[in-house]
């Protein structure tokens, strides 16, 4: 069997709601393959040059892309890059809003054979230059608010990038995106190897800088069959996603899952996220799949959802588990059950509630069909149900699914990873007797936010780079609406008064060294911090103390808003 027929009985299958079936499909990894040319072509372009692959908006603009239109336009792109001397392996960072030039640099980075490196538009100049330090790439696209960013980074480093492209703007020695048109509308693909590098996903960490997770030309596009059917997509859903491009979830829900199953993916670029205005375009639009994370959802159903008039098939949410809450408000205001699932920057999606399965509230549901998940302890002993564990992906003789290759150039963080004929995800849970997994929380010390990832040790490196600071712990905050917030506890400089004027100050600080949504949302001044005998921070201590305690601020507690996040 080649692979677009394949593809064509899984899309078949999902279509159809027939997903006991999909377990029964086998296909072994091919030496060669190229998802535009074996998958986006022949079953969407060719297929159905004219349906719609991409509508965006912003605002007043609007712009439709049918599966041909933009097709052409990857050629384009791809013969302008290739004219400025760049080549297979080569690496193209991106750093953009929501801009179809997303959509157009990763179809022609998979079809030339490049890797991508896709990056938020909120790192600072220091997230930019560590990013280069540890891959220079050879092509750059951003906006123009990131571009000056990038040529900071240029200057740290004294390199520079070889081109150079912005969208919606001008600036010099920046060609503007808008050049591709001038190039034909038909390219070559590259022979591109199944094992080749994709994509490069800076991932936070808890003892270090961001890691470098590595996803292959095949195994991820092929693993996102998963996120596909989870979803539950059919060929003519309006599919819209709400994540920003820099992150997986962006790849995972606003590009191959859609374009796996010949869906149009919807795109609502603004400056500002607002509840209402969300709600009006989805209605406007008519939105069929859905998918957000429950800090969105949380801000929803808050609104009165009386005057819209939804076309919802179905809405799954990501990110950190689904409350009850959420569950109910939502199918109260839409009619349609939210279900929950569950991956990683690492993977695809792993475990779901599946659209034909029962629904067991606060359950992430059970394995995906290229998945066998277990609840296993650090021996690779699989545990028995009601008992907490490691979620595990057995790798052994499987057949291929989404597991990432590699954490570049850590071969500590691989052997953590991969032991015992298993994918250690780092996360814990337990199964119950009837095979739901339910979700207990971080293996590490990885703080979840607002959909983000967020290593302490970069925040905490930042904290203590002020004058005031002798030592800084980070951890997670329970939050009303985010889930979570970054919570800082600061011991002060001899000489330094904790108060409310040192917090600004040191929220100040943190606003022009972090990312947006790294910056602490909280600061507690403390005299000492839990440490083990090593002298190592004990943030497990801390973050019971905060899931207790959440309710009872005390007057030494400063919490960050001016309004802007």
């Amino acid at each position: 069997m080649d692979i677009k027929t394949f593809y064509s009985q899984i899309r078949s299958a999902i279509e159809n709601e027939q997903f006991d079936q999909l377990a029964t499909h086998s296909f072994d990894k091919p030496l060669h393959f190229n998802w535009v040319e074996d998958i986006f072509y022949p079953l969407n372009v060719a297929e159905t040059p004219d349906g719609k692959a991409l509508i965006w908006r912003h605002y007043e603009q609007e712009k439709h892309y049918t599966f041909e239109g933009i097709y052409q336009e990857t050629n384009q792109f791809l013969n302008f890059l290739r004219k400025q001397g760049i080549e297979q392996g080569h690496r193209i960072y991106t750093q953009l809003p929501l801009a179809p030039a997303n959509w157009i640099a990763t179809l022609a980075a998979i079809k030339g054979g490049f890797v991508i490196i896709p990056a938020a538009t909120t790192l600072t100049e220091k997230d930019i230059a560590y990013r280069f330090e540890t891959l220079f790439p050879e092509v750059v696209i951003a906006d123009a608010p990131n571009a000056s960013k990038i040529e900071a980074a240029e200057q740290l480093l004294n390199k520079k990038v070889k081109v150079k492209l912005i969208v919606g703007g001008e600036r010099p020695g920046w060609s503007a995106f808008d050049v591709i048109l001038e190039e034909a509308t038909t390219a070559k693909a590259a022979d591109t190897a199944a094992d080749d590098h994709l994509f490069y996903f800076f991932t936070s960490g808890t003892t270090g800088l961001p890691k470098v997770v590595v996803h292959t030309q095949f195994t991820y596009s092929f693993g996102h069959l998963t996120t596909a059917s989870w979803i539950g997509m059919r060929p003519g859903d309006i599919h819209y996603n709400i994540s920003a491009p820099g992150w997986a979830k962006f790849a995972w829900s606003s590009f191959f899952a859609p374009w796996n199953m010949g869906a149009t993916i919807f795109a609502n670029q603004v400056d500002k996220f607002d509840a209402k205005e969300q709600l009006q375009t989805i209605e406007k639009y008519g939105i069929t799949t859905f998918c957000a994370p429950p800090t969105v959802l949380r801000m929803f159903i808050l609104e009165d959802f009386s005057p819209y008039q939804f076309k919802f098939r179905q809405c799954v949410a990501a990110g950190e588990p689904l409350n009850p809450e959420i569950i109910e408000k939502w199918k109260q205001g839409t009619g349609v059950l939210i279900r929950d699932g569950f991956g990683q920057t690492e993977t695809t999606c792993l475990v779901a509630n599946m659209p034909d399965a029962p629904v067991k509230y606060g359950s992430m549901g059970k394995p995906t069909f290229l998945y066998d998940v277990v609840i296993a302890d650090e021996n690779g002993v699989e545990l028995p149900p009601l008992e907490e564990g490691n979620i595990c992906v057995k790798m052994a003789n499987q057949p291929p699914n989404g597991v990432f290759m590699e954490y570049m150039n850590d071969p500590d963080r691989m052997a953590q990873a991969f032991k015992n004929g298993l994918y250690y995800t780092g996360d814990k849970a337990y199964k119950d007797e009837d095979g739901y997994i339910w979700f207990v929380g971080r293996d590490d010390d990885v703080i979840k936010a607002s959909d983000y990832r967020i290593g302490p040790f970069e925040v905490e490196s930042v904290l203590i780079e002020h004058e005031s600071v002798v030592e800084a712990a980070v951890v997670a905050s329970p939050h009303e609406l985010r889930g979570y917030s970054v919570k800082a506890f600061v011991i002060v400089a001899e000489g330094h008064t904790p108060g409310l004027e040192l917090a600004e100050r040191l929220f100040e600080f943190c606003e022009k060294n972090l990312a947006t949504y790294k910056i602490p949302r909280i600061i507690e001044f403390t005299a000492t911090l839990p440490k083990t005998i090593s002298g190592k921070i004990r943030r497990v201590e801390l973050r019971a103390n905060e899931a207790v305690s959440k309710h009872n601020r005390e007057a030494r507690e400063w919490e960050f808003f001016h309004g802007k996040y």
